[in-house]
């Protein structure tokens, strides 16, 4: 008799729902986690302690410029780093905890070590081998970084030395114009560093939307980022407290340098996968590192499924959850299904960037006819009375049909308001589904259903 029904290696976002969705359906389930904590990347040294900094650094900057503007008069708050670290570690101990708890909640046994699958129906953990009828592996991704630079997470860091540093830098290189580099910009920027973003293409935020790209990029240089695009960094030399960073632009050949306190290394992840032992039980690999699975999570060893971000996709913690989700109800005998359609992308500085579905850049390549209805912030009265007019909501809908193809947001609270076309696409819906459902006033919401307004006949504020 096997010990577990499945034990899932790897405790992030998709691990973790995994473990829980399982338990839930009646199985017996153990999760293999060798951090200290539980959460995996996202929650430890990803997504949530970065958000942490972003919300500080975000305030202080409406401290420093729209305070006085409602009346809010005094001195402009001084940053004290030490404490600000503080804040960020106590959030992401909450969620960590918050994790550990749910585990006993639903009966799912935490193996704490590296786990290793040593057979078919085996997974090692130190010294202990474990029985069980199916393995998931959800083990993650790491910073991915280029020839001729060396992280240190001193002077040349990943994001996870981003977020612990000792003190604010005076100047800062980030290579690469993803979303961590300019999150990760965009915090240090705000609390007083120099930064310039190294980017070897010619517009940032590779894949977004390209009319969503370019004002994205004004806006953060009107901030005060520095960029320096089509420019494929050459090598990084360190010290134990500068760096000089060589690059060389792509147009003309030329080669420069740039003088830094830190380089962050912000050059995309890659899978995982090291000492899981996937060769020695036979599991197929793709050209780019990834694990080969079907359109089911499962591998081509029968009994081991794979999910999150060492499959393709993107490499993105709601993806890996639905997968999970999806996973232990199939192994359940369940129907389990991910939407790759529908699948949101954000970035969470200020403004925050929002996006699912199609661009217009992939509707044209298919040769689809579409329409766009475009609508401003400044024509929504609650962004106006915070100061967060700028930016737009773009949504797009097949000519013919109506039907919501996709939608771009760039401004206040772009990350909740692209739920609103997220669960209308789900449904097949069209743009005038949207212009027709009322929405609350003085909400930001309501330019969502101003843009679908812009998909017919026309907004009314605009």
């Amino acid at each position: 008799m096997s010990d577990y029904d499945v034990i899932i290696i790897g405790a992030g976002p998709g691990g973790y729902v995994c473990a829980i969705r399982a338990a839930q359906l009646g199985l017996k389930v153990a999760c293999v986690e060798g951090r200290e904590t539980l959460g995996g990347t996202c929650l430890n040294v990803g997504c949530i302690p970065s958000k942490a900094l972003l919300h500080a650094s975000h305030s202080l900057h409406e401290a420093e410029h729209n305070f006085t503007k409602m009346g809010l008069m005094g001195k402009n708050p001084s940053v004290d780093f030490g404490k600000m670290l503080e804040y960020k570690q106590s959030v992401v101990d909450s969620n960590t905890s918050g994790i550990e708890f749910l585990f006993k909640k639903n009966k799912v046994d935490w193996l704490k070590g590296w786990g290793k699958i040593t057979g078919k129906n085996e997974v090692t953990v130190g010294d202990k081998a474990y029985s069980t009828k199916n393995i998931v592996i959800a083990t993650g991704s790491e910073p991915s970084s280029l020839p001729g630079v060396e992280v240190d997470e001193k002077v040349v860091v990943t994001s996870t030395g981003a977020l612990e540093l000792k003190k604010v830098p005076n100047k800062m290189v980030v290579i690469g114009a993803g979303v961590i580099g300019l999150e990760m910009g965009s915090v240090y920027q705000r609390l007083g560093t120099e930064v310039t973003v190294v980017e070897y293409l010619d517009q940032i935020t590779p894949g977004m939307d390209g009319e969503v790209a370019k004002t994205f990029q004004r806006m953060l240089k009107k901030q005060g980022l520095n960029f320096i695009m089509g420019a494929a960094v050459q090598k990084v030399d360190a010290t134990k407290t500068k760096a000089k960073v060589t690059y060389k632009l792509r147009k003309d050949d030329s080669e420069a340098t740039l003088d830094a306190d830190i380089v962050l290394v912000a050059t995309g992840r890659r899978p995982y996968t090291e000492g899981l032992g996937l060769a020695e039980v036979g599991v197929t690999m793709t050209d780019r590192g990834m694990i080969e699975t079907d359109d089911h999570w499962r591998t081509n060893v029968d009994g081991i499924y794979a999910l999150g971000d060492v499959i393709k996709g993107p490499m993105l913690a709601h993806k890996a959850e639905d997968e999970g989700m999806a996973v232990a109800e199939t192994i359940a005998g369940q129907a389990g299904h991910v939407n790759y359609g529908v699948i949101p992308g954000v970035i969470y500085t200020s403004p925050e960037v929002a996006s699912v579905g199609k661009t217009e850049e992939q509707l044209k390549e298919e040769g689809r006819k579409y329409k766009v209805g475009k609508f401003s912030f400044m024509g929504n009265a609650r962004a106006k009375a915070v100061f967060l007019g700028d930016g737009f909501v773009k949504m797009l809908a097949d000519a013919e049909t109506d039907r919501v193809l996709g939608c771009h947001v760039i401004g206040p609270a772009a990350g909740d308001l692209i739920h609103e076309v997220c669960v209308a696409m789900e449904f097949g819906a069209a743009a005038e589904d949207l212009a027709r459902t009322c929405h609350a006033h003085p909400t930001y919401s309501e330019a969502m259903r101003e843009a679908a307004l812009a998909c017919g006949d026309g907004p009314i504020h605009m």
